[in-house]
């Protein structure tokens, strides 16, 4: 067994190797495990034990195989669809969050669908641990030296492994503004005022997600990543995959709002 034998991994025991990636998806997973019974009274949701664990298992799945394709089919290379087998290697790192979003929503789908759960309020729960989840990968980026920003000559820049100067530290952008969402989120799930409009905190979430990502990508060094050029703007690969999440946002706000409007009126008379 060795201990931190590379920045990458922490653990090795045999042929075994424990990615610090992997932990972080494993604590993201224990905090959802622990959060979500807490957060389904604020949408007066009522989930037994093995719905609780269903439900997780779903969302870990749509995580997984969503964040693997995505990965592959927008930074992949052909080297995938020469050997289809490598995009089993989950050890060898490379996931999307763009991908994982997908999987989730196809998850939970589903399971709304089968388990006939109103998918707005679940949605409107499970936005907190998903956004604590997005922090703690970031924060696995950081303990990898990847994903790091351009250089900067900014006091809190870092150095990282391969990276000439000083670099904005992305990684920690990016947990930041994560969790920040989170706390905006449960601040509003908490709210008594918005509790009869289902769907309010998943659109904030999706339009906050979207604007701050697409903030961050302006600092990340997209060296070894694709850019777009519409004319005289020129858009990351990761600021182009947030333009739907973004507009799915809007969308849903808007439906929620109407709905809400739709209810107070119907009330009135």
């Amino acid at each position: 067994m060795s201990i931190f034998p590379s920045r990458e991994i922490a653990l090795t025991i045999g042929q075994v190797s424990v990615h610090w990636y992997g932990i972080m998806y494993l604590l993201s997973f224990l905090f959802g495990i622990w959060v979500i019974p807490r957060l389904l009274k604020y949408r007066s949701l009522s989930l037994t034990a093995d719905l609780r664990d269903a439900l997780v298992f779903d969302v870990f799945l749509g995580v997984l195989f969503g964040g693997r394709l995505g990965f592959v089919l927008f930074y992949g290379g052909k080297e995938y669809f020469e050997n289809p087998l490598k995009i089993l290697a989950l050890w060898e790192g490379g996931m999307s969050s763009h991908g994982g979003f997908l999987g989730v929503m196809i998850a939970l789908l589903i399971f709304t669908w089968r388990n006939k759960i109103p998918l707005l309020l679940l949605g409107d729960v499970l936005v907190i641990p998903i956004a604590v989840g997005l922090a703690l990968g970031r924060f696995g980026n950081l303990i990898n030296g990847e994903l790091y920003g351009t250089v900067t000559a900014l006091p809190w820049g870092m150095n990282f492994p391969g990276a000439e100067g000083l670099r904005h530290p992305t990684q920690i952008y990016a947990v930041i503004k994560d969790l920040f969402i989170a706390s905006v989120c449960f601040l509003l799930l908490k709210n008594i005022r918005i509790k009869n409009t289902p769907g309010m905190v998943a659109a904030v979430f999706l339009i906050m997600y979207a604007i701050s990502r697409f903030i961050v990508e302006i600092f990340r060094d997209q060296t070894f990543a694709r850019v777009f050029r519409f004319g005289k703007i020129v858009l990351s690969e990761g600021q182009v995959l947030t333009l739907p999440i973004f507009i799915a946002g809007m969308v849903l706000l808007v439906i929620v709002l109407r709905n809400r409007r739709v209810i107070e009126n119907a009330t009135a008379t």
